[in-house]
Parts: C-alpha cells; sequence; structure tokens
C-alpha cells in the first residue's frame, strides 16, 4: 500500500484516518513540551542564569533572539534529512527524543547544561517539526475533500498543547521551583512520542513516513550505516550549537560579546544576503510574469517576518512587561502566555466563516489587503500597551484588561495573515523553485526573532536591582511598545495603499 492508497473502513474515526489523532495528540504534548518551556525561559534567564548581570535584559534578549531563529532554522536541514534519507517516521522519533532530553537537561540549574539542554531542544525540533505536518498530508489522497478539515484539527491540537502548558508549567514554576515547570515540559514530549509510537505498533500509518529505501539507511557514512550514523551527527550537533548560544557569554559581574553581535546574529545576516543574492539571480532568470509573482512572494515573506517579530516578543518582552507592570489577578507572567492559544482558538471558526461568508458575497478581501490589516491590528494592539501607562497605579502596575485587549487584537492580526501566507507562497512560486521558497517562508520565523532580539536589547533594563519593577520599568516598556506600534501600523498602511498593484502583480493568484 502506498502513500495514495485508501486507508480501509476500520482505519477510519469520525471520518478521518485514524492515524490522524494518533498525530493530534503526539503534536498537542510536542507542542505543551515547548510552548511550557518558552513561557518560562526568559524569567528563567533574568532571574537565574543571568541574575548577577546590571544586563541581565540583554543578555537573556541576546540567548532568546538567538534560540529563537536557531529552532526555526534548523527545521531546514531536519526536513531535508527526512526527505533523503530518515523518513518522517525515525525524524520525529529521533527529534522527541532529543527535545524530551533537552527539556530534562534544562531541569539542572548550571550555565554549561542550560545552553546544552537549548541545544537539544534547536536540533530535535529541526527534525520533529516539519515531519508531523507534513505526515498529516500523507495519510489523505490527492484531492481528498477531508484534508483541509483534517489540518483544522490537527492545528486545533498545537493550540490546546500552546494553551493548557504556559499555565500549568507556569503555575509548577511559581509554587515549586523552575525546574518543576521544565520536567513537566519533558513529560509532555515523552507523552506525545508515546502516542506516535503506539501509532505505529497500532499499524494506523500504514507504510507511510517511511524512509525512502532500506539502501538509503543502509548506505555508509565514515563507516557506519546512516540510520546510526544520522542520530550520532544529530547528538554531536548540540554542543557546537550550544557554544554558538553561548557566544554572549556571562563572566562574573561583566559580559562577553562580539561587540553588539553574537554568532548567530552574523551567521543570520550572511545567510540573509545570500538568499537575497540568489532570489536576485531567480528573478534575473525569470519570465516577466515568473518575476512579478516572485517579487510578491518576497514581499509576502519580508511582511509576514515583520509581523512574527512582534508578535514573537510575547515570549520575551511582554512576558517580562507583564510580570514587572501588569496587575495579573489570576495567573502569573508565565502564564499570560497562555492567552493567545487561547483567543486563537476561539477566534479560528468565526473569523473562518466571515471570511467564507464574504467570498459568497464577492467580498472577500485580497492577500495582500488581508496582510496590511493584519499589520494594523498589530499596531494597534501594540499601542493598547503603550497606552496602559496613563492608568498606572502608584506602583506602576497597569490593569490586566490592557494586556487581555492586546493580545485579543494581535491575535485577529495574525489569523488575517498566518493562514493564508503559506499557501500563497506555493501559488507564486515557479514550480521548479517550490522547495526553496517555501524554505525561505520558514526561515522568516528564524528571521523574524533577529527582530525580537534587537527589540529586546532596546527594551532592555538595566539595574543591580533583580527585582526591578514598577515606575522604574513603566516608562521603558510603554515608550517601546508606542514605536512598535508606529513601525507595524506604518507598515500596515504601506501595504493597504500599495494593494492595488500588489494585486496586479499577483495576476490570476487570488
Amino acid at each position: 500500500m502506498d502513500t495514495q492508497t485508501e486507508i480501509t473502513e476500520e482505519q477510519q474515526l469520525l471520518g478521518h484516518p485514524k492515524g490522524l489523532f494518533y498525530l493530534f495528540f503526539a503534536e498537542l504534548w510536542e507542542r505543551f513540551s515547548f510552548y511550557g518551556m518558552r513561557a518560562l525561559l526568559t524569567l528563567y534567564m533574568v532571574n537565574v542564569i543571568f541574575e548577577k548581570l546590571v544586563e541581565r535584559d540583554y543578555a537573556a534578549a541576546a540567548v532568546y533572539s538567538s534560540y529563537g531563529s536557531l529552532v526555526y532554522a534548523s527545521t531546514v536541514v531536519g526536513g531535508r534529512i527526512s526527505d533523503t534519507i530518515l523518513g518522517m517516521r525515525r525524524s520525529i522519533l529521533l527529534g522527541g527524543i532529543l527535545m524530551a532530553l533537552g527539556h530534562f537537561v534544562l531541569a539542572i540549574e548550571h550555565n554549561v547544561t542550560f545552553y546544552l539542554a537549548l541545544a537539544l531542544i534547536v536540533v530535535g525540533n529541526g527534525f520533529f517539526k516539519p515531519n508531523i505536518s507534513t505526515f498529516v498530508g500523507s495519510l489523505y489522497k490527492d484531492g481528498d475533500p477531508r484534508k483541509d478539515s483534517g489540518f483544522v484539527i490537527f492545528y486545533m491540537g498545537i493550540n490546546i498543547g500552546a494553551f493548557v502548558s504556559p499555565l500549568l508549567c507556569g503555575w509548577l514554576g511559581r509554587e515549586y521551583g523552575w525546574h518543576y515547570g521544565f520536567g513537566l515540559a519533558g513529560i509532555g514530549m515523552l507523552t506525545g512520542l508515546l502516542f506516535f509510537w503506539s501509532g505505529i505498533k497500532k499499524n494506523v500509518f500504514g507504510n507511510r513516513g517511511m524512509a525512502p529505501s532500506e539502501g538509503v539507511l543502509n548506505k555508509k557514512l565514515i563507516g557506519l550505516p546512516q540510520r546510526s550514523m544520522v542520530p550520532i551527527l544529530a547528538f554531536l550537533a548540540a554542543p557546537i550549537i550550544a557554544v554558538l548560544l553561548s557566544s554572549y557569554q556571562p563572566l562574573g559581574s561583566e559580559a562577553s560579546f562580539l561587540g553588539d553581535q553574537n554568532i548567530v546574529n552574523i551567521i543570520f545576516k550572511a545567510i540573509g544576503v545570500f538568499i537575497l543574492g540568489y532570489l536576485g539571480y531567480i528573478m534575473y532568470k525569470a519570465t516577466l510574469d515568473e518575476r512579478k509573482k516572485l517579487f510578491m512572494a518576497v514581499l509576502i515573506t519580508l511582511f509576514m517576518t515583520i509581523f512574527w517579530g512582534f508578535h514573537e516578543l510575547s515570549g520575551s518582552v511582554i512576558t517580562l512587561f507583564a510580570d514587572r507592570n501588569v496587575n495579573l489577578q489570576w495567573i502569573d507572567a508565565a502564564q499570560s502566555n497562555a492567552i493567545n492559544p487561547v483567543f486563537i482558538i476561539l477566534l479560528s471558526i468565526p473569523i473562518s466563516l466571515l471570511f467564507t461568508w464574504l467570498a459568497k458575497h464577492n467580498r472577500n478581501p485580497r492577500t495582500p489587503y488581508k496582510f496590511g490589516l493584519g499589520l494594523a491590528f498589530a499596531g494597534i494592539s501594540f499601542y493598547i500597551l503603550a497606552l496602559s501607562g496613563g492608568s498606572a497605579d502608584e506602583n506602576g502596575m497597569v490593569p490586566f484588561s490592557y494586556l487581555l485587549l492586546m493580545y485579543f487584537l494581535l491575535s485577529v492580526g495574525e489569523l488575517f495573515m498566518s493562514p493564508v501566507g503559506l499557501s500563497k507562497i506555493t501559488d507564486l512560486s515557479p514550480k521548479r523553485i517550490v522547495a526553496f521558497m517555501m524554505g525561505v517562508w520558514f526561515l522568516s520565523s528564524a528571521f523574524a526573532f533577529q527582530v525580537v532580539g534587537f527589540i529586546g536589547k532596546q527594551l532592555a533594563i538595566e539595574s543591580d536591582d533583580p527585582n526591578v519593577r514598577g515606575m522604574d520599568t513603566l516608562g521603558v516598556y510603554t515608550g517601546g511598545f508606542e514605536l512598535i506600534a508606529q513601525y507595524a501600523l506604518g507598515a500596515g498602511i504601506i501595504v493597504l495603499v500599495a494593494a492595488p498593484l500588489m494585486k496586479r502583480l499577483m495576476g490570476n493568484v487570488h
């Protein structure tokens, strides 16, 4: 039975391939581990790893942005290894083991193990993340009308995991210690692996996700078969990545770094120059129609990078703002990371129905307008945080409602942009370079973390008081949020004004 063979009746569940639900729970628990750890990460760095530094915020921003960039960049390498050597099953299992190990190592309070733990998660994510989504698609025949709803079910698992984990890991971290929260994240990853492994043992996947061939797996690489050599090299890559992450390394009360850049910043600048140069070469060789559409694909990727650069501040600057300046009534700062995913869960269906209704009445805005509105919503959301300072009490604490409204608007912006962007990249890219453009699209999230790092450094609070908060930090954050709002709104207005021209560049792509 090949990947396009119809699944037999006994392998169905609620009208979908039974394997979908095993992948649903595997991804739910993997996202539980990933977002549970992320909710604690910046707070842990500021309060533990860099506690003795005056510039602890700056150091945390540098490491957080490098980690985020490498997490998303690793998917390009892991996806390629899966396609050519391991196959999806082995890649998911290897990635899950590496990530679980990383979460458990993170539970050890030591600087060396801290960077090694992040590196293991980076490598593991590279094998896990690009393959499990592809695995879902492989469960359906080409043209199967159930495929879209299957992905809706699957992505609901992502957001459930992202919603629940900050609440539980944050509570454990607050009540019992950071490492209990990180440990729970590791248990979540192991739970996801168990779901996936049980699906394999029950043969709900048929022969989907297998390696390209046994010959490829057994081909010798440095004296060992590739099935053994790839995992060994993956583990050996972790210490190298740990060194990259620690290129901003605290030494006593000082910090050693490469000027204002760490090694990861420099690497990503070089990658960006190479990608732009190669895209320029492709455009030079392309036809006029291809050139127009490819230029539009690059613009979409650029605007998505800007949006994610502001959105991903939720795990760094916004978490610190919530900790230091928000009157959190029912949750703590780590748990505030659950607000965005719960809004995504609540708003996904209504906004999808809205676009469907508009399409029926021939009023569904085309992609440029949706992107412009998405950036505008992001800008307004940060203006809400900037305005919150006017409602601060005598201790510099602002009402929780401002943070809640900010995440609501940011989530609306996300739903206007993220779901349509990926499909438009495939539609706009010449068929011969679709895979390359998909890689560029995924790398946009990696470059977004460079934006996160830059903003995080600009809004870093320098103080010898580890408990600095209130009026000492309020002005820095609200002033910074106002600037972010201006940039996001400016980008949104530019897109909306240029939308008619961008529509012409898109041609027959809606």
